[in-house]
């Protein structure tokens, strides 16, 4: 059992994104409020030093210090304090996979100006040595708003000097690039600079590297240019250098071409690039965090934090962007215990490492990472499928068909996708990957001598299904789940192979993976790294922001972590799923919400709703098809009209709008997430090549849709259809959070979800979060049978999660290290629960969640069930009364739903009592 230092003290965390308005000191104003729900840590998005502006802080440009935008260290520690005076803790969320390629970064920006002479040259992972004659020992930056010549023609490239650092650099609009220091003696000589700076740079230029002499050099530089004659000799080398003039244009190309980095047009970046990338993000740059001396320094500071007690636990964002995964989690491992003696003594037990990571189906975390588990992608996915009707496939497959065709099945969709991003997005990455393993094998001859190796390598990619292997992580020893996801992906690629391209296949497939103990060559080792670090990206790309916008059978499957081919899953999987992580992983985190879902928690369960009744949402859709006549206005198309119904369901609010300003509100959220939805699905529009014709049609339907004066019979319809499904969805999203409360593993809430969760893709899922009403109902609390009866507030889930985390508070072990216990329902409705026991030291918990609630007749106003239900339940023998966590017991614990009462069963019973 994967148990950690820390972990057992997690019982629930509160995921809080910083930015946006929330500051620490605003997160230390909110802990009693916390802790009255009954949360044990703060999970806090990164609160390290971002770019300026940042809307979300995985752009760190400094690892070293908190962002000032949040606060200070004081500011932390006066959290830490509160936390800890209402025995709580914090989780930090890191990034040590990329930084912002950004001149607000220090190595960065010393990478620019220094090039390889730079002490952190090999920080970032840079490939110096490019076939490109233009790129050889130098950096790409792909940042230029349209090409070179154009640019520089139109005179937007300038030669400036800043006074307060003493150094050139080269501006482009609101950008700016540092020039080498070895290059400014023949700046300072066109202008006859004094004596005294010539010589202290040509100094400079005799070393060739960064060190005191140019630091002393810059120095003086800065002292003079602040004098008149200085400020007089900075204006006359920028007009010396000014490119809107055929010998400024000259003097300023030969300037650029003495520096470490190639400015080039944003549109090269996808062919050129020569350095690894965060996904497709050119302002993102990799680190290679697995060299030991960039680990301390990016860590060393978090770590300083956690020593001092003013962190508990870290969570590390995108663990499959790391060369070497294993690795790293060893030596964070290590450096965690090594400190934890060393803490307060007061503080909390600590060290809890959680990691973001997608699991493929059948896929668990390798044994070789010690860490408390995932930040619950995958529970997301298993309890998703347990609330769908895997028998409504049919009705919805058929309404999905009939939507042109474009509308295809997710596995071959995700396919074209991925050979769409290898061709124009990915391309720089997949030819640097190709010439590396080109020259794996460059004399065997064989089936490599005379092929073009790329297609064989495209069908590989296009069939490898995990986020990635790790061959290349020397500290992994079983490679058995690598070899079989790679050997899937072999024979798929060798079916559809032309002649020898089968054979170039397997070849590939060979050099990939080679294990660390049969000691392959470095370039080999190389190539591994190559494409895993392609197959991570290329698989979330193709799926959850390309897919999941182009196939839309049912939205509330096309969720971060899951398959949306797979519509449900028996409830005995579900099961399985708890058993397996309870033995693995026991203390990972539960997830239904996260800072990255597609939709809200809420809108999801509601939408699973559809699944129970395929037909009557066939009806209703072709009816809003008939009768809206978005063909023939230019957009959408049948698919994004589909998508779209959904999106208006999952997010139409629970009471009519208040007012225009309300109306308005909802119809920019729609807006704002179908141009985001259309651009990601890269079929008529795209971020890159926007089609805003295409968009401008979409926008105009919604404007038509949601106007009551237009259309008043549809908006009607909308409502009225969502009332009859709203309760049911409420169940469900009921359900989900019961499920994620008590089994195995720990319970998180994302921030506002203790109320319903309607939200969108982002950045709707991270607007400011009203705390001072949660505050108000959570005070308001009463019985959970009164919360129930005024459901649409959203205080009955609140009451929910308030009631069954204080019962965990008081019982940690019992969640800790219970048992995990499937119970046997049967009678005719045994298809409308869910339910299971927990039990440790005299205590057990009897837990019955509702499953495909559409079936229970739920009571529009009370959630109440409104038929009698056929469900009984197998218990072992025990005597004794049961204690309800959330109000009255059902009168036989062996029929767990009760007329008249809401379908949620959450039982207590102590041995002897």
């Amino acid at each position: 059992m994967n148990s950690r230092h820390g972990a057992p003290s997690v019982r629930a965390t509160y995921r809080l994104q910083f930015r946006g308005g929330m500051t620490l000191d605003g997160a230390t104003a909110l802990v009693p409020q916390l802790a009255r729900l009954g949360v044990s840590h703060l999970y806090a998005s990164p609160l390290l030093a971002a770019c300026p502006g940042s809307t979300h802080g995985y752009d760190t440009i400094r690892y070293d210090r908190i962002d000032p935008v949040l606060g200070d260290e004081a500011a932390l520690a006066r959290l830490a304090a509160r936390l800890h005076a209402h025995g709580m803790g914090l989780i930090m969320d890191i990034v040590p996979n990329h930084m912002a390629a950004d001149g607000h970064n220090p190595w960065w920006r010393d990478v620019l100006t220094w090039g390889q002479a730079s002490v952190h040259a090999n920080w970032f992972d840079i490939d110096w040595d490019v076939p490109d004659p233009d790129l050889h020992g130098r950096v790409m930056l792909p940042v230029l708003d349209r090409p070179f010549d154009d640019v520089l023609a139109a005179g937007l490239l300038v030669l400036r000097h800043d006074g307060e650092s003493g150094l050139f650099f080269i501006h482009h609009h609101d950008q700016r690039f540092p020039l080498c220091p070895m290059g400014y003696a023949g700046l300072l000589a066109a202008v006859d600079a004094p004596g005294h700076l010539l010589a202290a740079f040509t100094t400079v230029a005799m070393r060739a590297r960064p060190g005191q002499e140019a630091d002393a050099a810059v120095d003086m530089l800065r002292q003079w240019a602040a004098t008149g004659a200085g400020r007089v000799a900075m204006a006359r080398i920028a007009m010396i250098h000014d490119g809107t003039n055929l010998s400024g244009r000259a003097r300023l190309t030969d300037v650029l071409a003495e520096q470490a980095w190639h400015l080039a047009w944003w549109r090269e970046g996808v062919l050129r690039l020569n350095w690894r990338r965060f996904f497709d993000i050119t302002g993102l740059v990799s680190l290679c965090v697995e060299r030991e001396e960039v680990f301390d320094a990016v860590h060393a500071y978090v770590l300083s934090l956690y020593r001092r007690g003013l962190v508990d636990g870290l969570r590390v964002d995108h663990i499959d962007g790391l060369s070497a995964p294993a690795v790293y989690c060893q030596r964070l491992r290590a450096r965690l215990d090594a400190l934890t003696p060393d803490r307060p003594e007061d503080a909390l037990p600590g060290g809890a490492v959680y990691v973001e990571k997608i699991l493929a189906e059948g896929e668990t975390l390798p044994a070789a990472w010690p860490v408390d588990g995932t930040t619950g992608y995958d529970f997301m996915d298993q309890v998703s499928a347990a609330l769908h009707d895997s028998d409504g496939a049919g009705v919805l497959d058929r309404l999905w068909a009939g939507c042109g065709p474009d509308a295809g099945m997710p596995a071959p969709i995700a396919r074209a996708a991925r050979a769409y991003l290898l061709d124009q997005v990915f391309c720089a990455e997949f030819g640097h990957l190709a010439v590396l393993l080109r020259q794996c094998l460059p004399d065997e001859g064989g089936s490599w001598a005379a092929q073009d190796i790329r297609p064989a390598l495209e069908n590989l990619l296009l069939w490898f299904g995990p986020y990635r292997a790790y061959f290349g992580d020397e500290a992994i020893q079983d490679h058995g789940g690598d070899a079989m996801a790679l050997d899937r992906a072999k024979l798929a690629a060798r079916r559809i192979a032309t002649g020898e391209q089968a054979m170039v296949v397997g070849d590939i497939a060979r050099l990939l993976s080679a294990c660390p103990e049969w000691a392959p060559p470095p370039l080999v080792r190389r190539a591994q790294q190559a494409f895993e670090h392609l197959t991570a990206p290329l698989a979330a790309k193709s799926l959850e922001d390309t897919t999941f916008y182009r196939y839309g059978r049912l939205l509330s499957r096309n969720e971060v972590g899951s398959d949306p081919a797979v519509m449900g899953l028996p409830v005995s999987t579900f099961h399985a799923s708890c058993v397996l992580r309870q033995a693995h992983f026991p203390h990972a985190l539960l997830a239904t919400a996260t800072h990255d879902h597609k939709r809200g928690e809420d809108a999801r369960a509601r939408l699973a709703v559809l699944s129970t009744m395929p037909a009557e949402w066939e009806r209703q859709v072709h009816d809003w098809f008939a009768h809206n006549h978005a063909a023939g206005r230019g957009g959408p198309d049948r698919i994004d009209e589909l998508m779209l119904y959904q999106t208006l369901v999952g997010a139409w609010p629970l009471e009519p709008f208040a007012n225009d300003a309300e109306r308005l509100h909802f119809r920019r959220r729609i807006q704002q997430w179908q141009t985001k939805a259309l651009r990601e699905a890269k079929r008529h529009t795209g971020w890159i090549s926007p089609d805003t014709a295409y968009e401008d049609a979409c926008a105009g339907f919604v404007d038509r849709l949601l106007d009551p004066v237009v259309s008043a019979p549809f908006l009607r319809q909308m409502a009225g259809f969502v009332d009859r499904i709203a309760p049911a969805g409420a169940v469900n999203g009921l359900a989900q959070t019961l499920l994620r409360l008590t089994t195995p593993g720990v319970p998180d809430l994302y921030q506002g979800c203790e109320l319903w969760d309607f939200s969108l893709v982002d950045p709707d899922n991270r607007v400011p979060v009203n705390f001072d009403y949660r505050a108000m109902l959570l005070e308001q609390s009463t019985s959970f049978a009164a919360a129930a009866a005024t459901w649409r507030t959203g205080r009955v889930k609140q009451d929910m999660i308030r009631r069954i985390l204080a019962f965990r508070q008081n019982y940690p072990d019992l969640f800790a290290d219970g048992t995990y216990e499937p119970v046997d329902i049967g009678g005719d409705d045994r298809s409308h629960g869910i339910a299971f026991m927990r039990r440790h030291g005299g205590i057990s918990l009897l837990v019955v969640a509702p499953r495909l609630p559409s079936g229970l007749a739920i009571h529009a106003g009370t959630l109440a069930m409104g038929r009698d239900v056929d469900l009984s339940l197998v218990l072992p023998d025990m005597t004794g009364k049961w204690h309800s966590l959330l109000g009255d017991v059902p009168r036989w614990v062996t029929h767990p739903f009760t007329r008249g009462q809401v379908p949620l069963t959450c039982l207590v019973h102590h041995d002897g009592a």
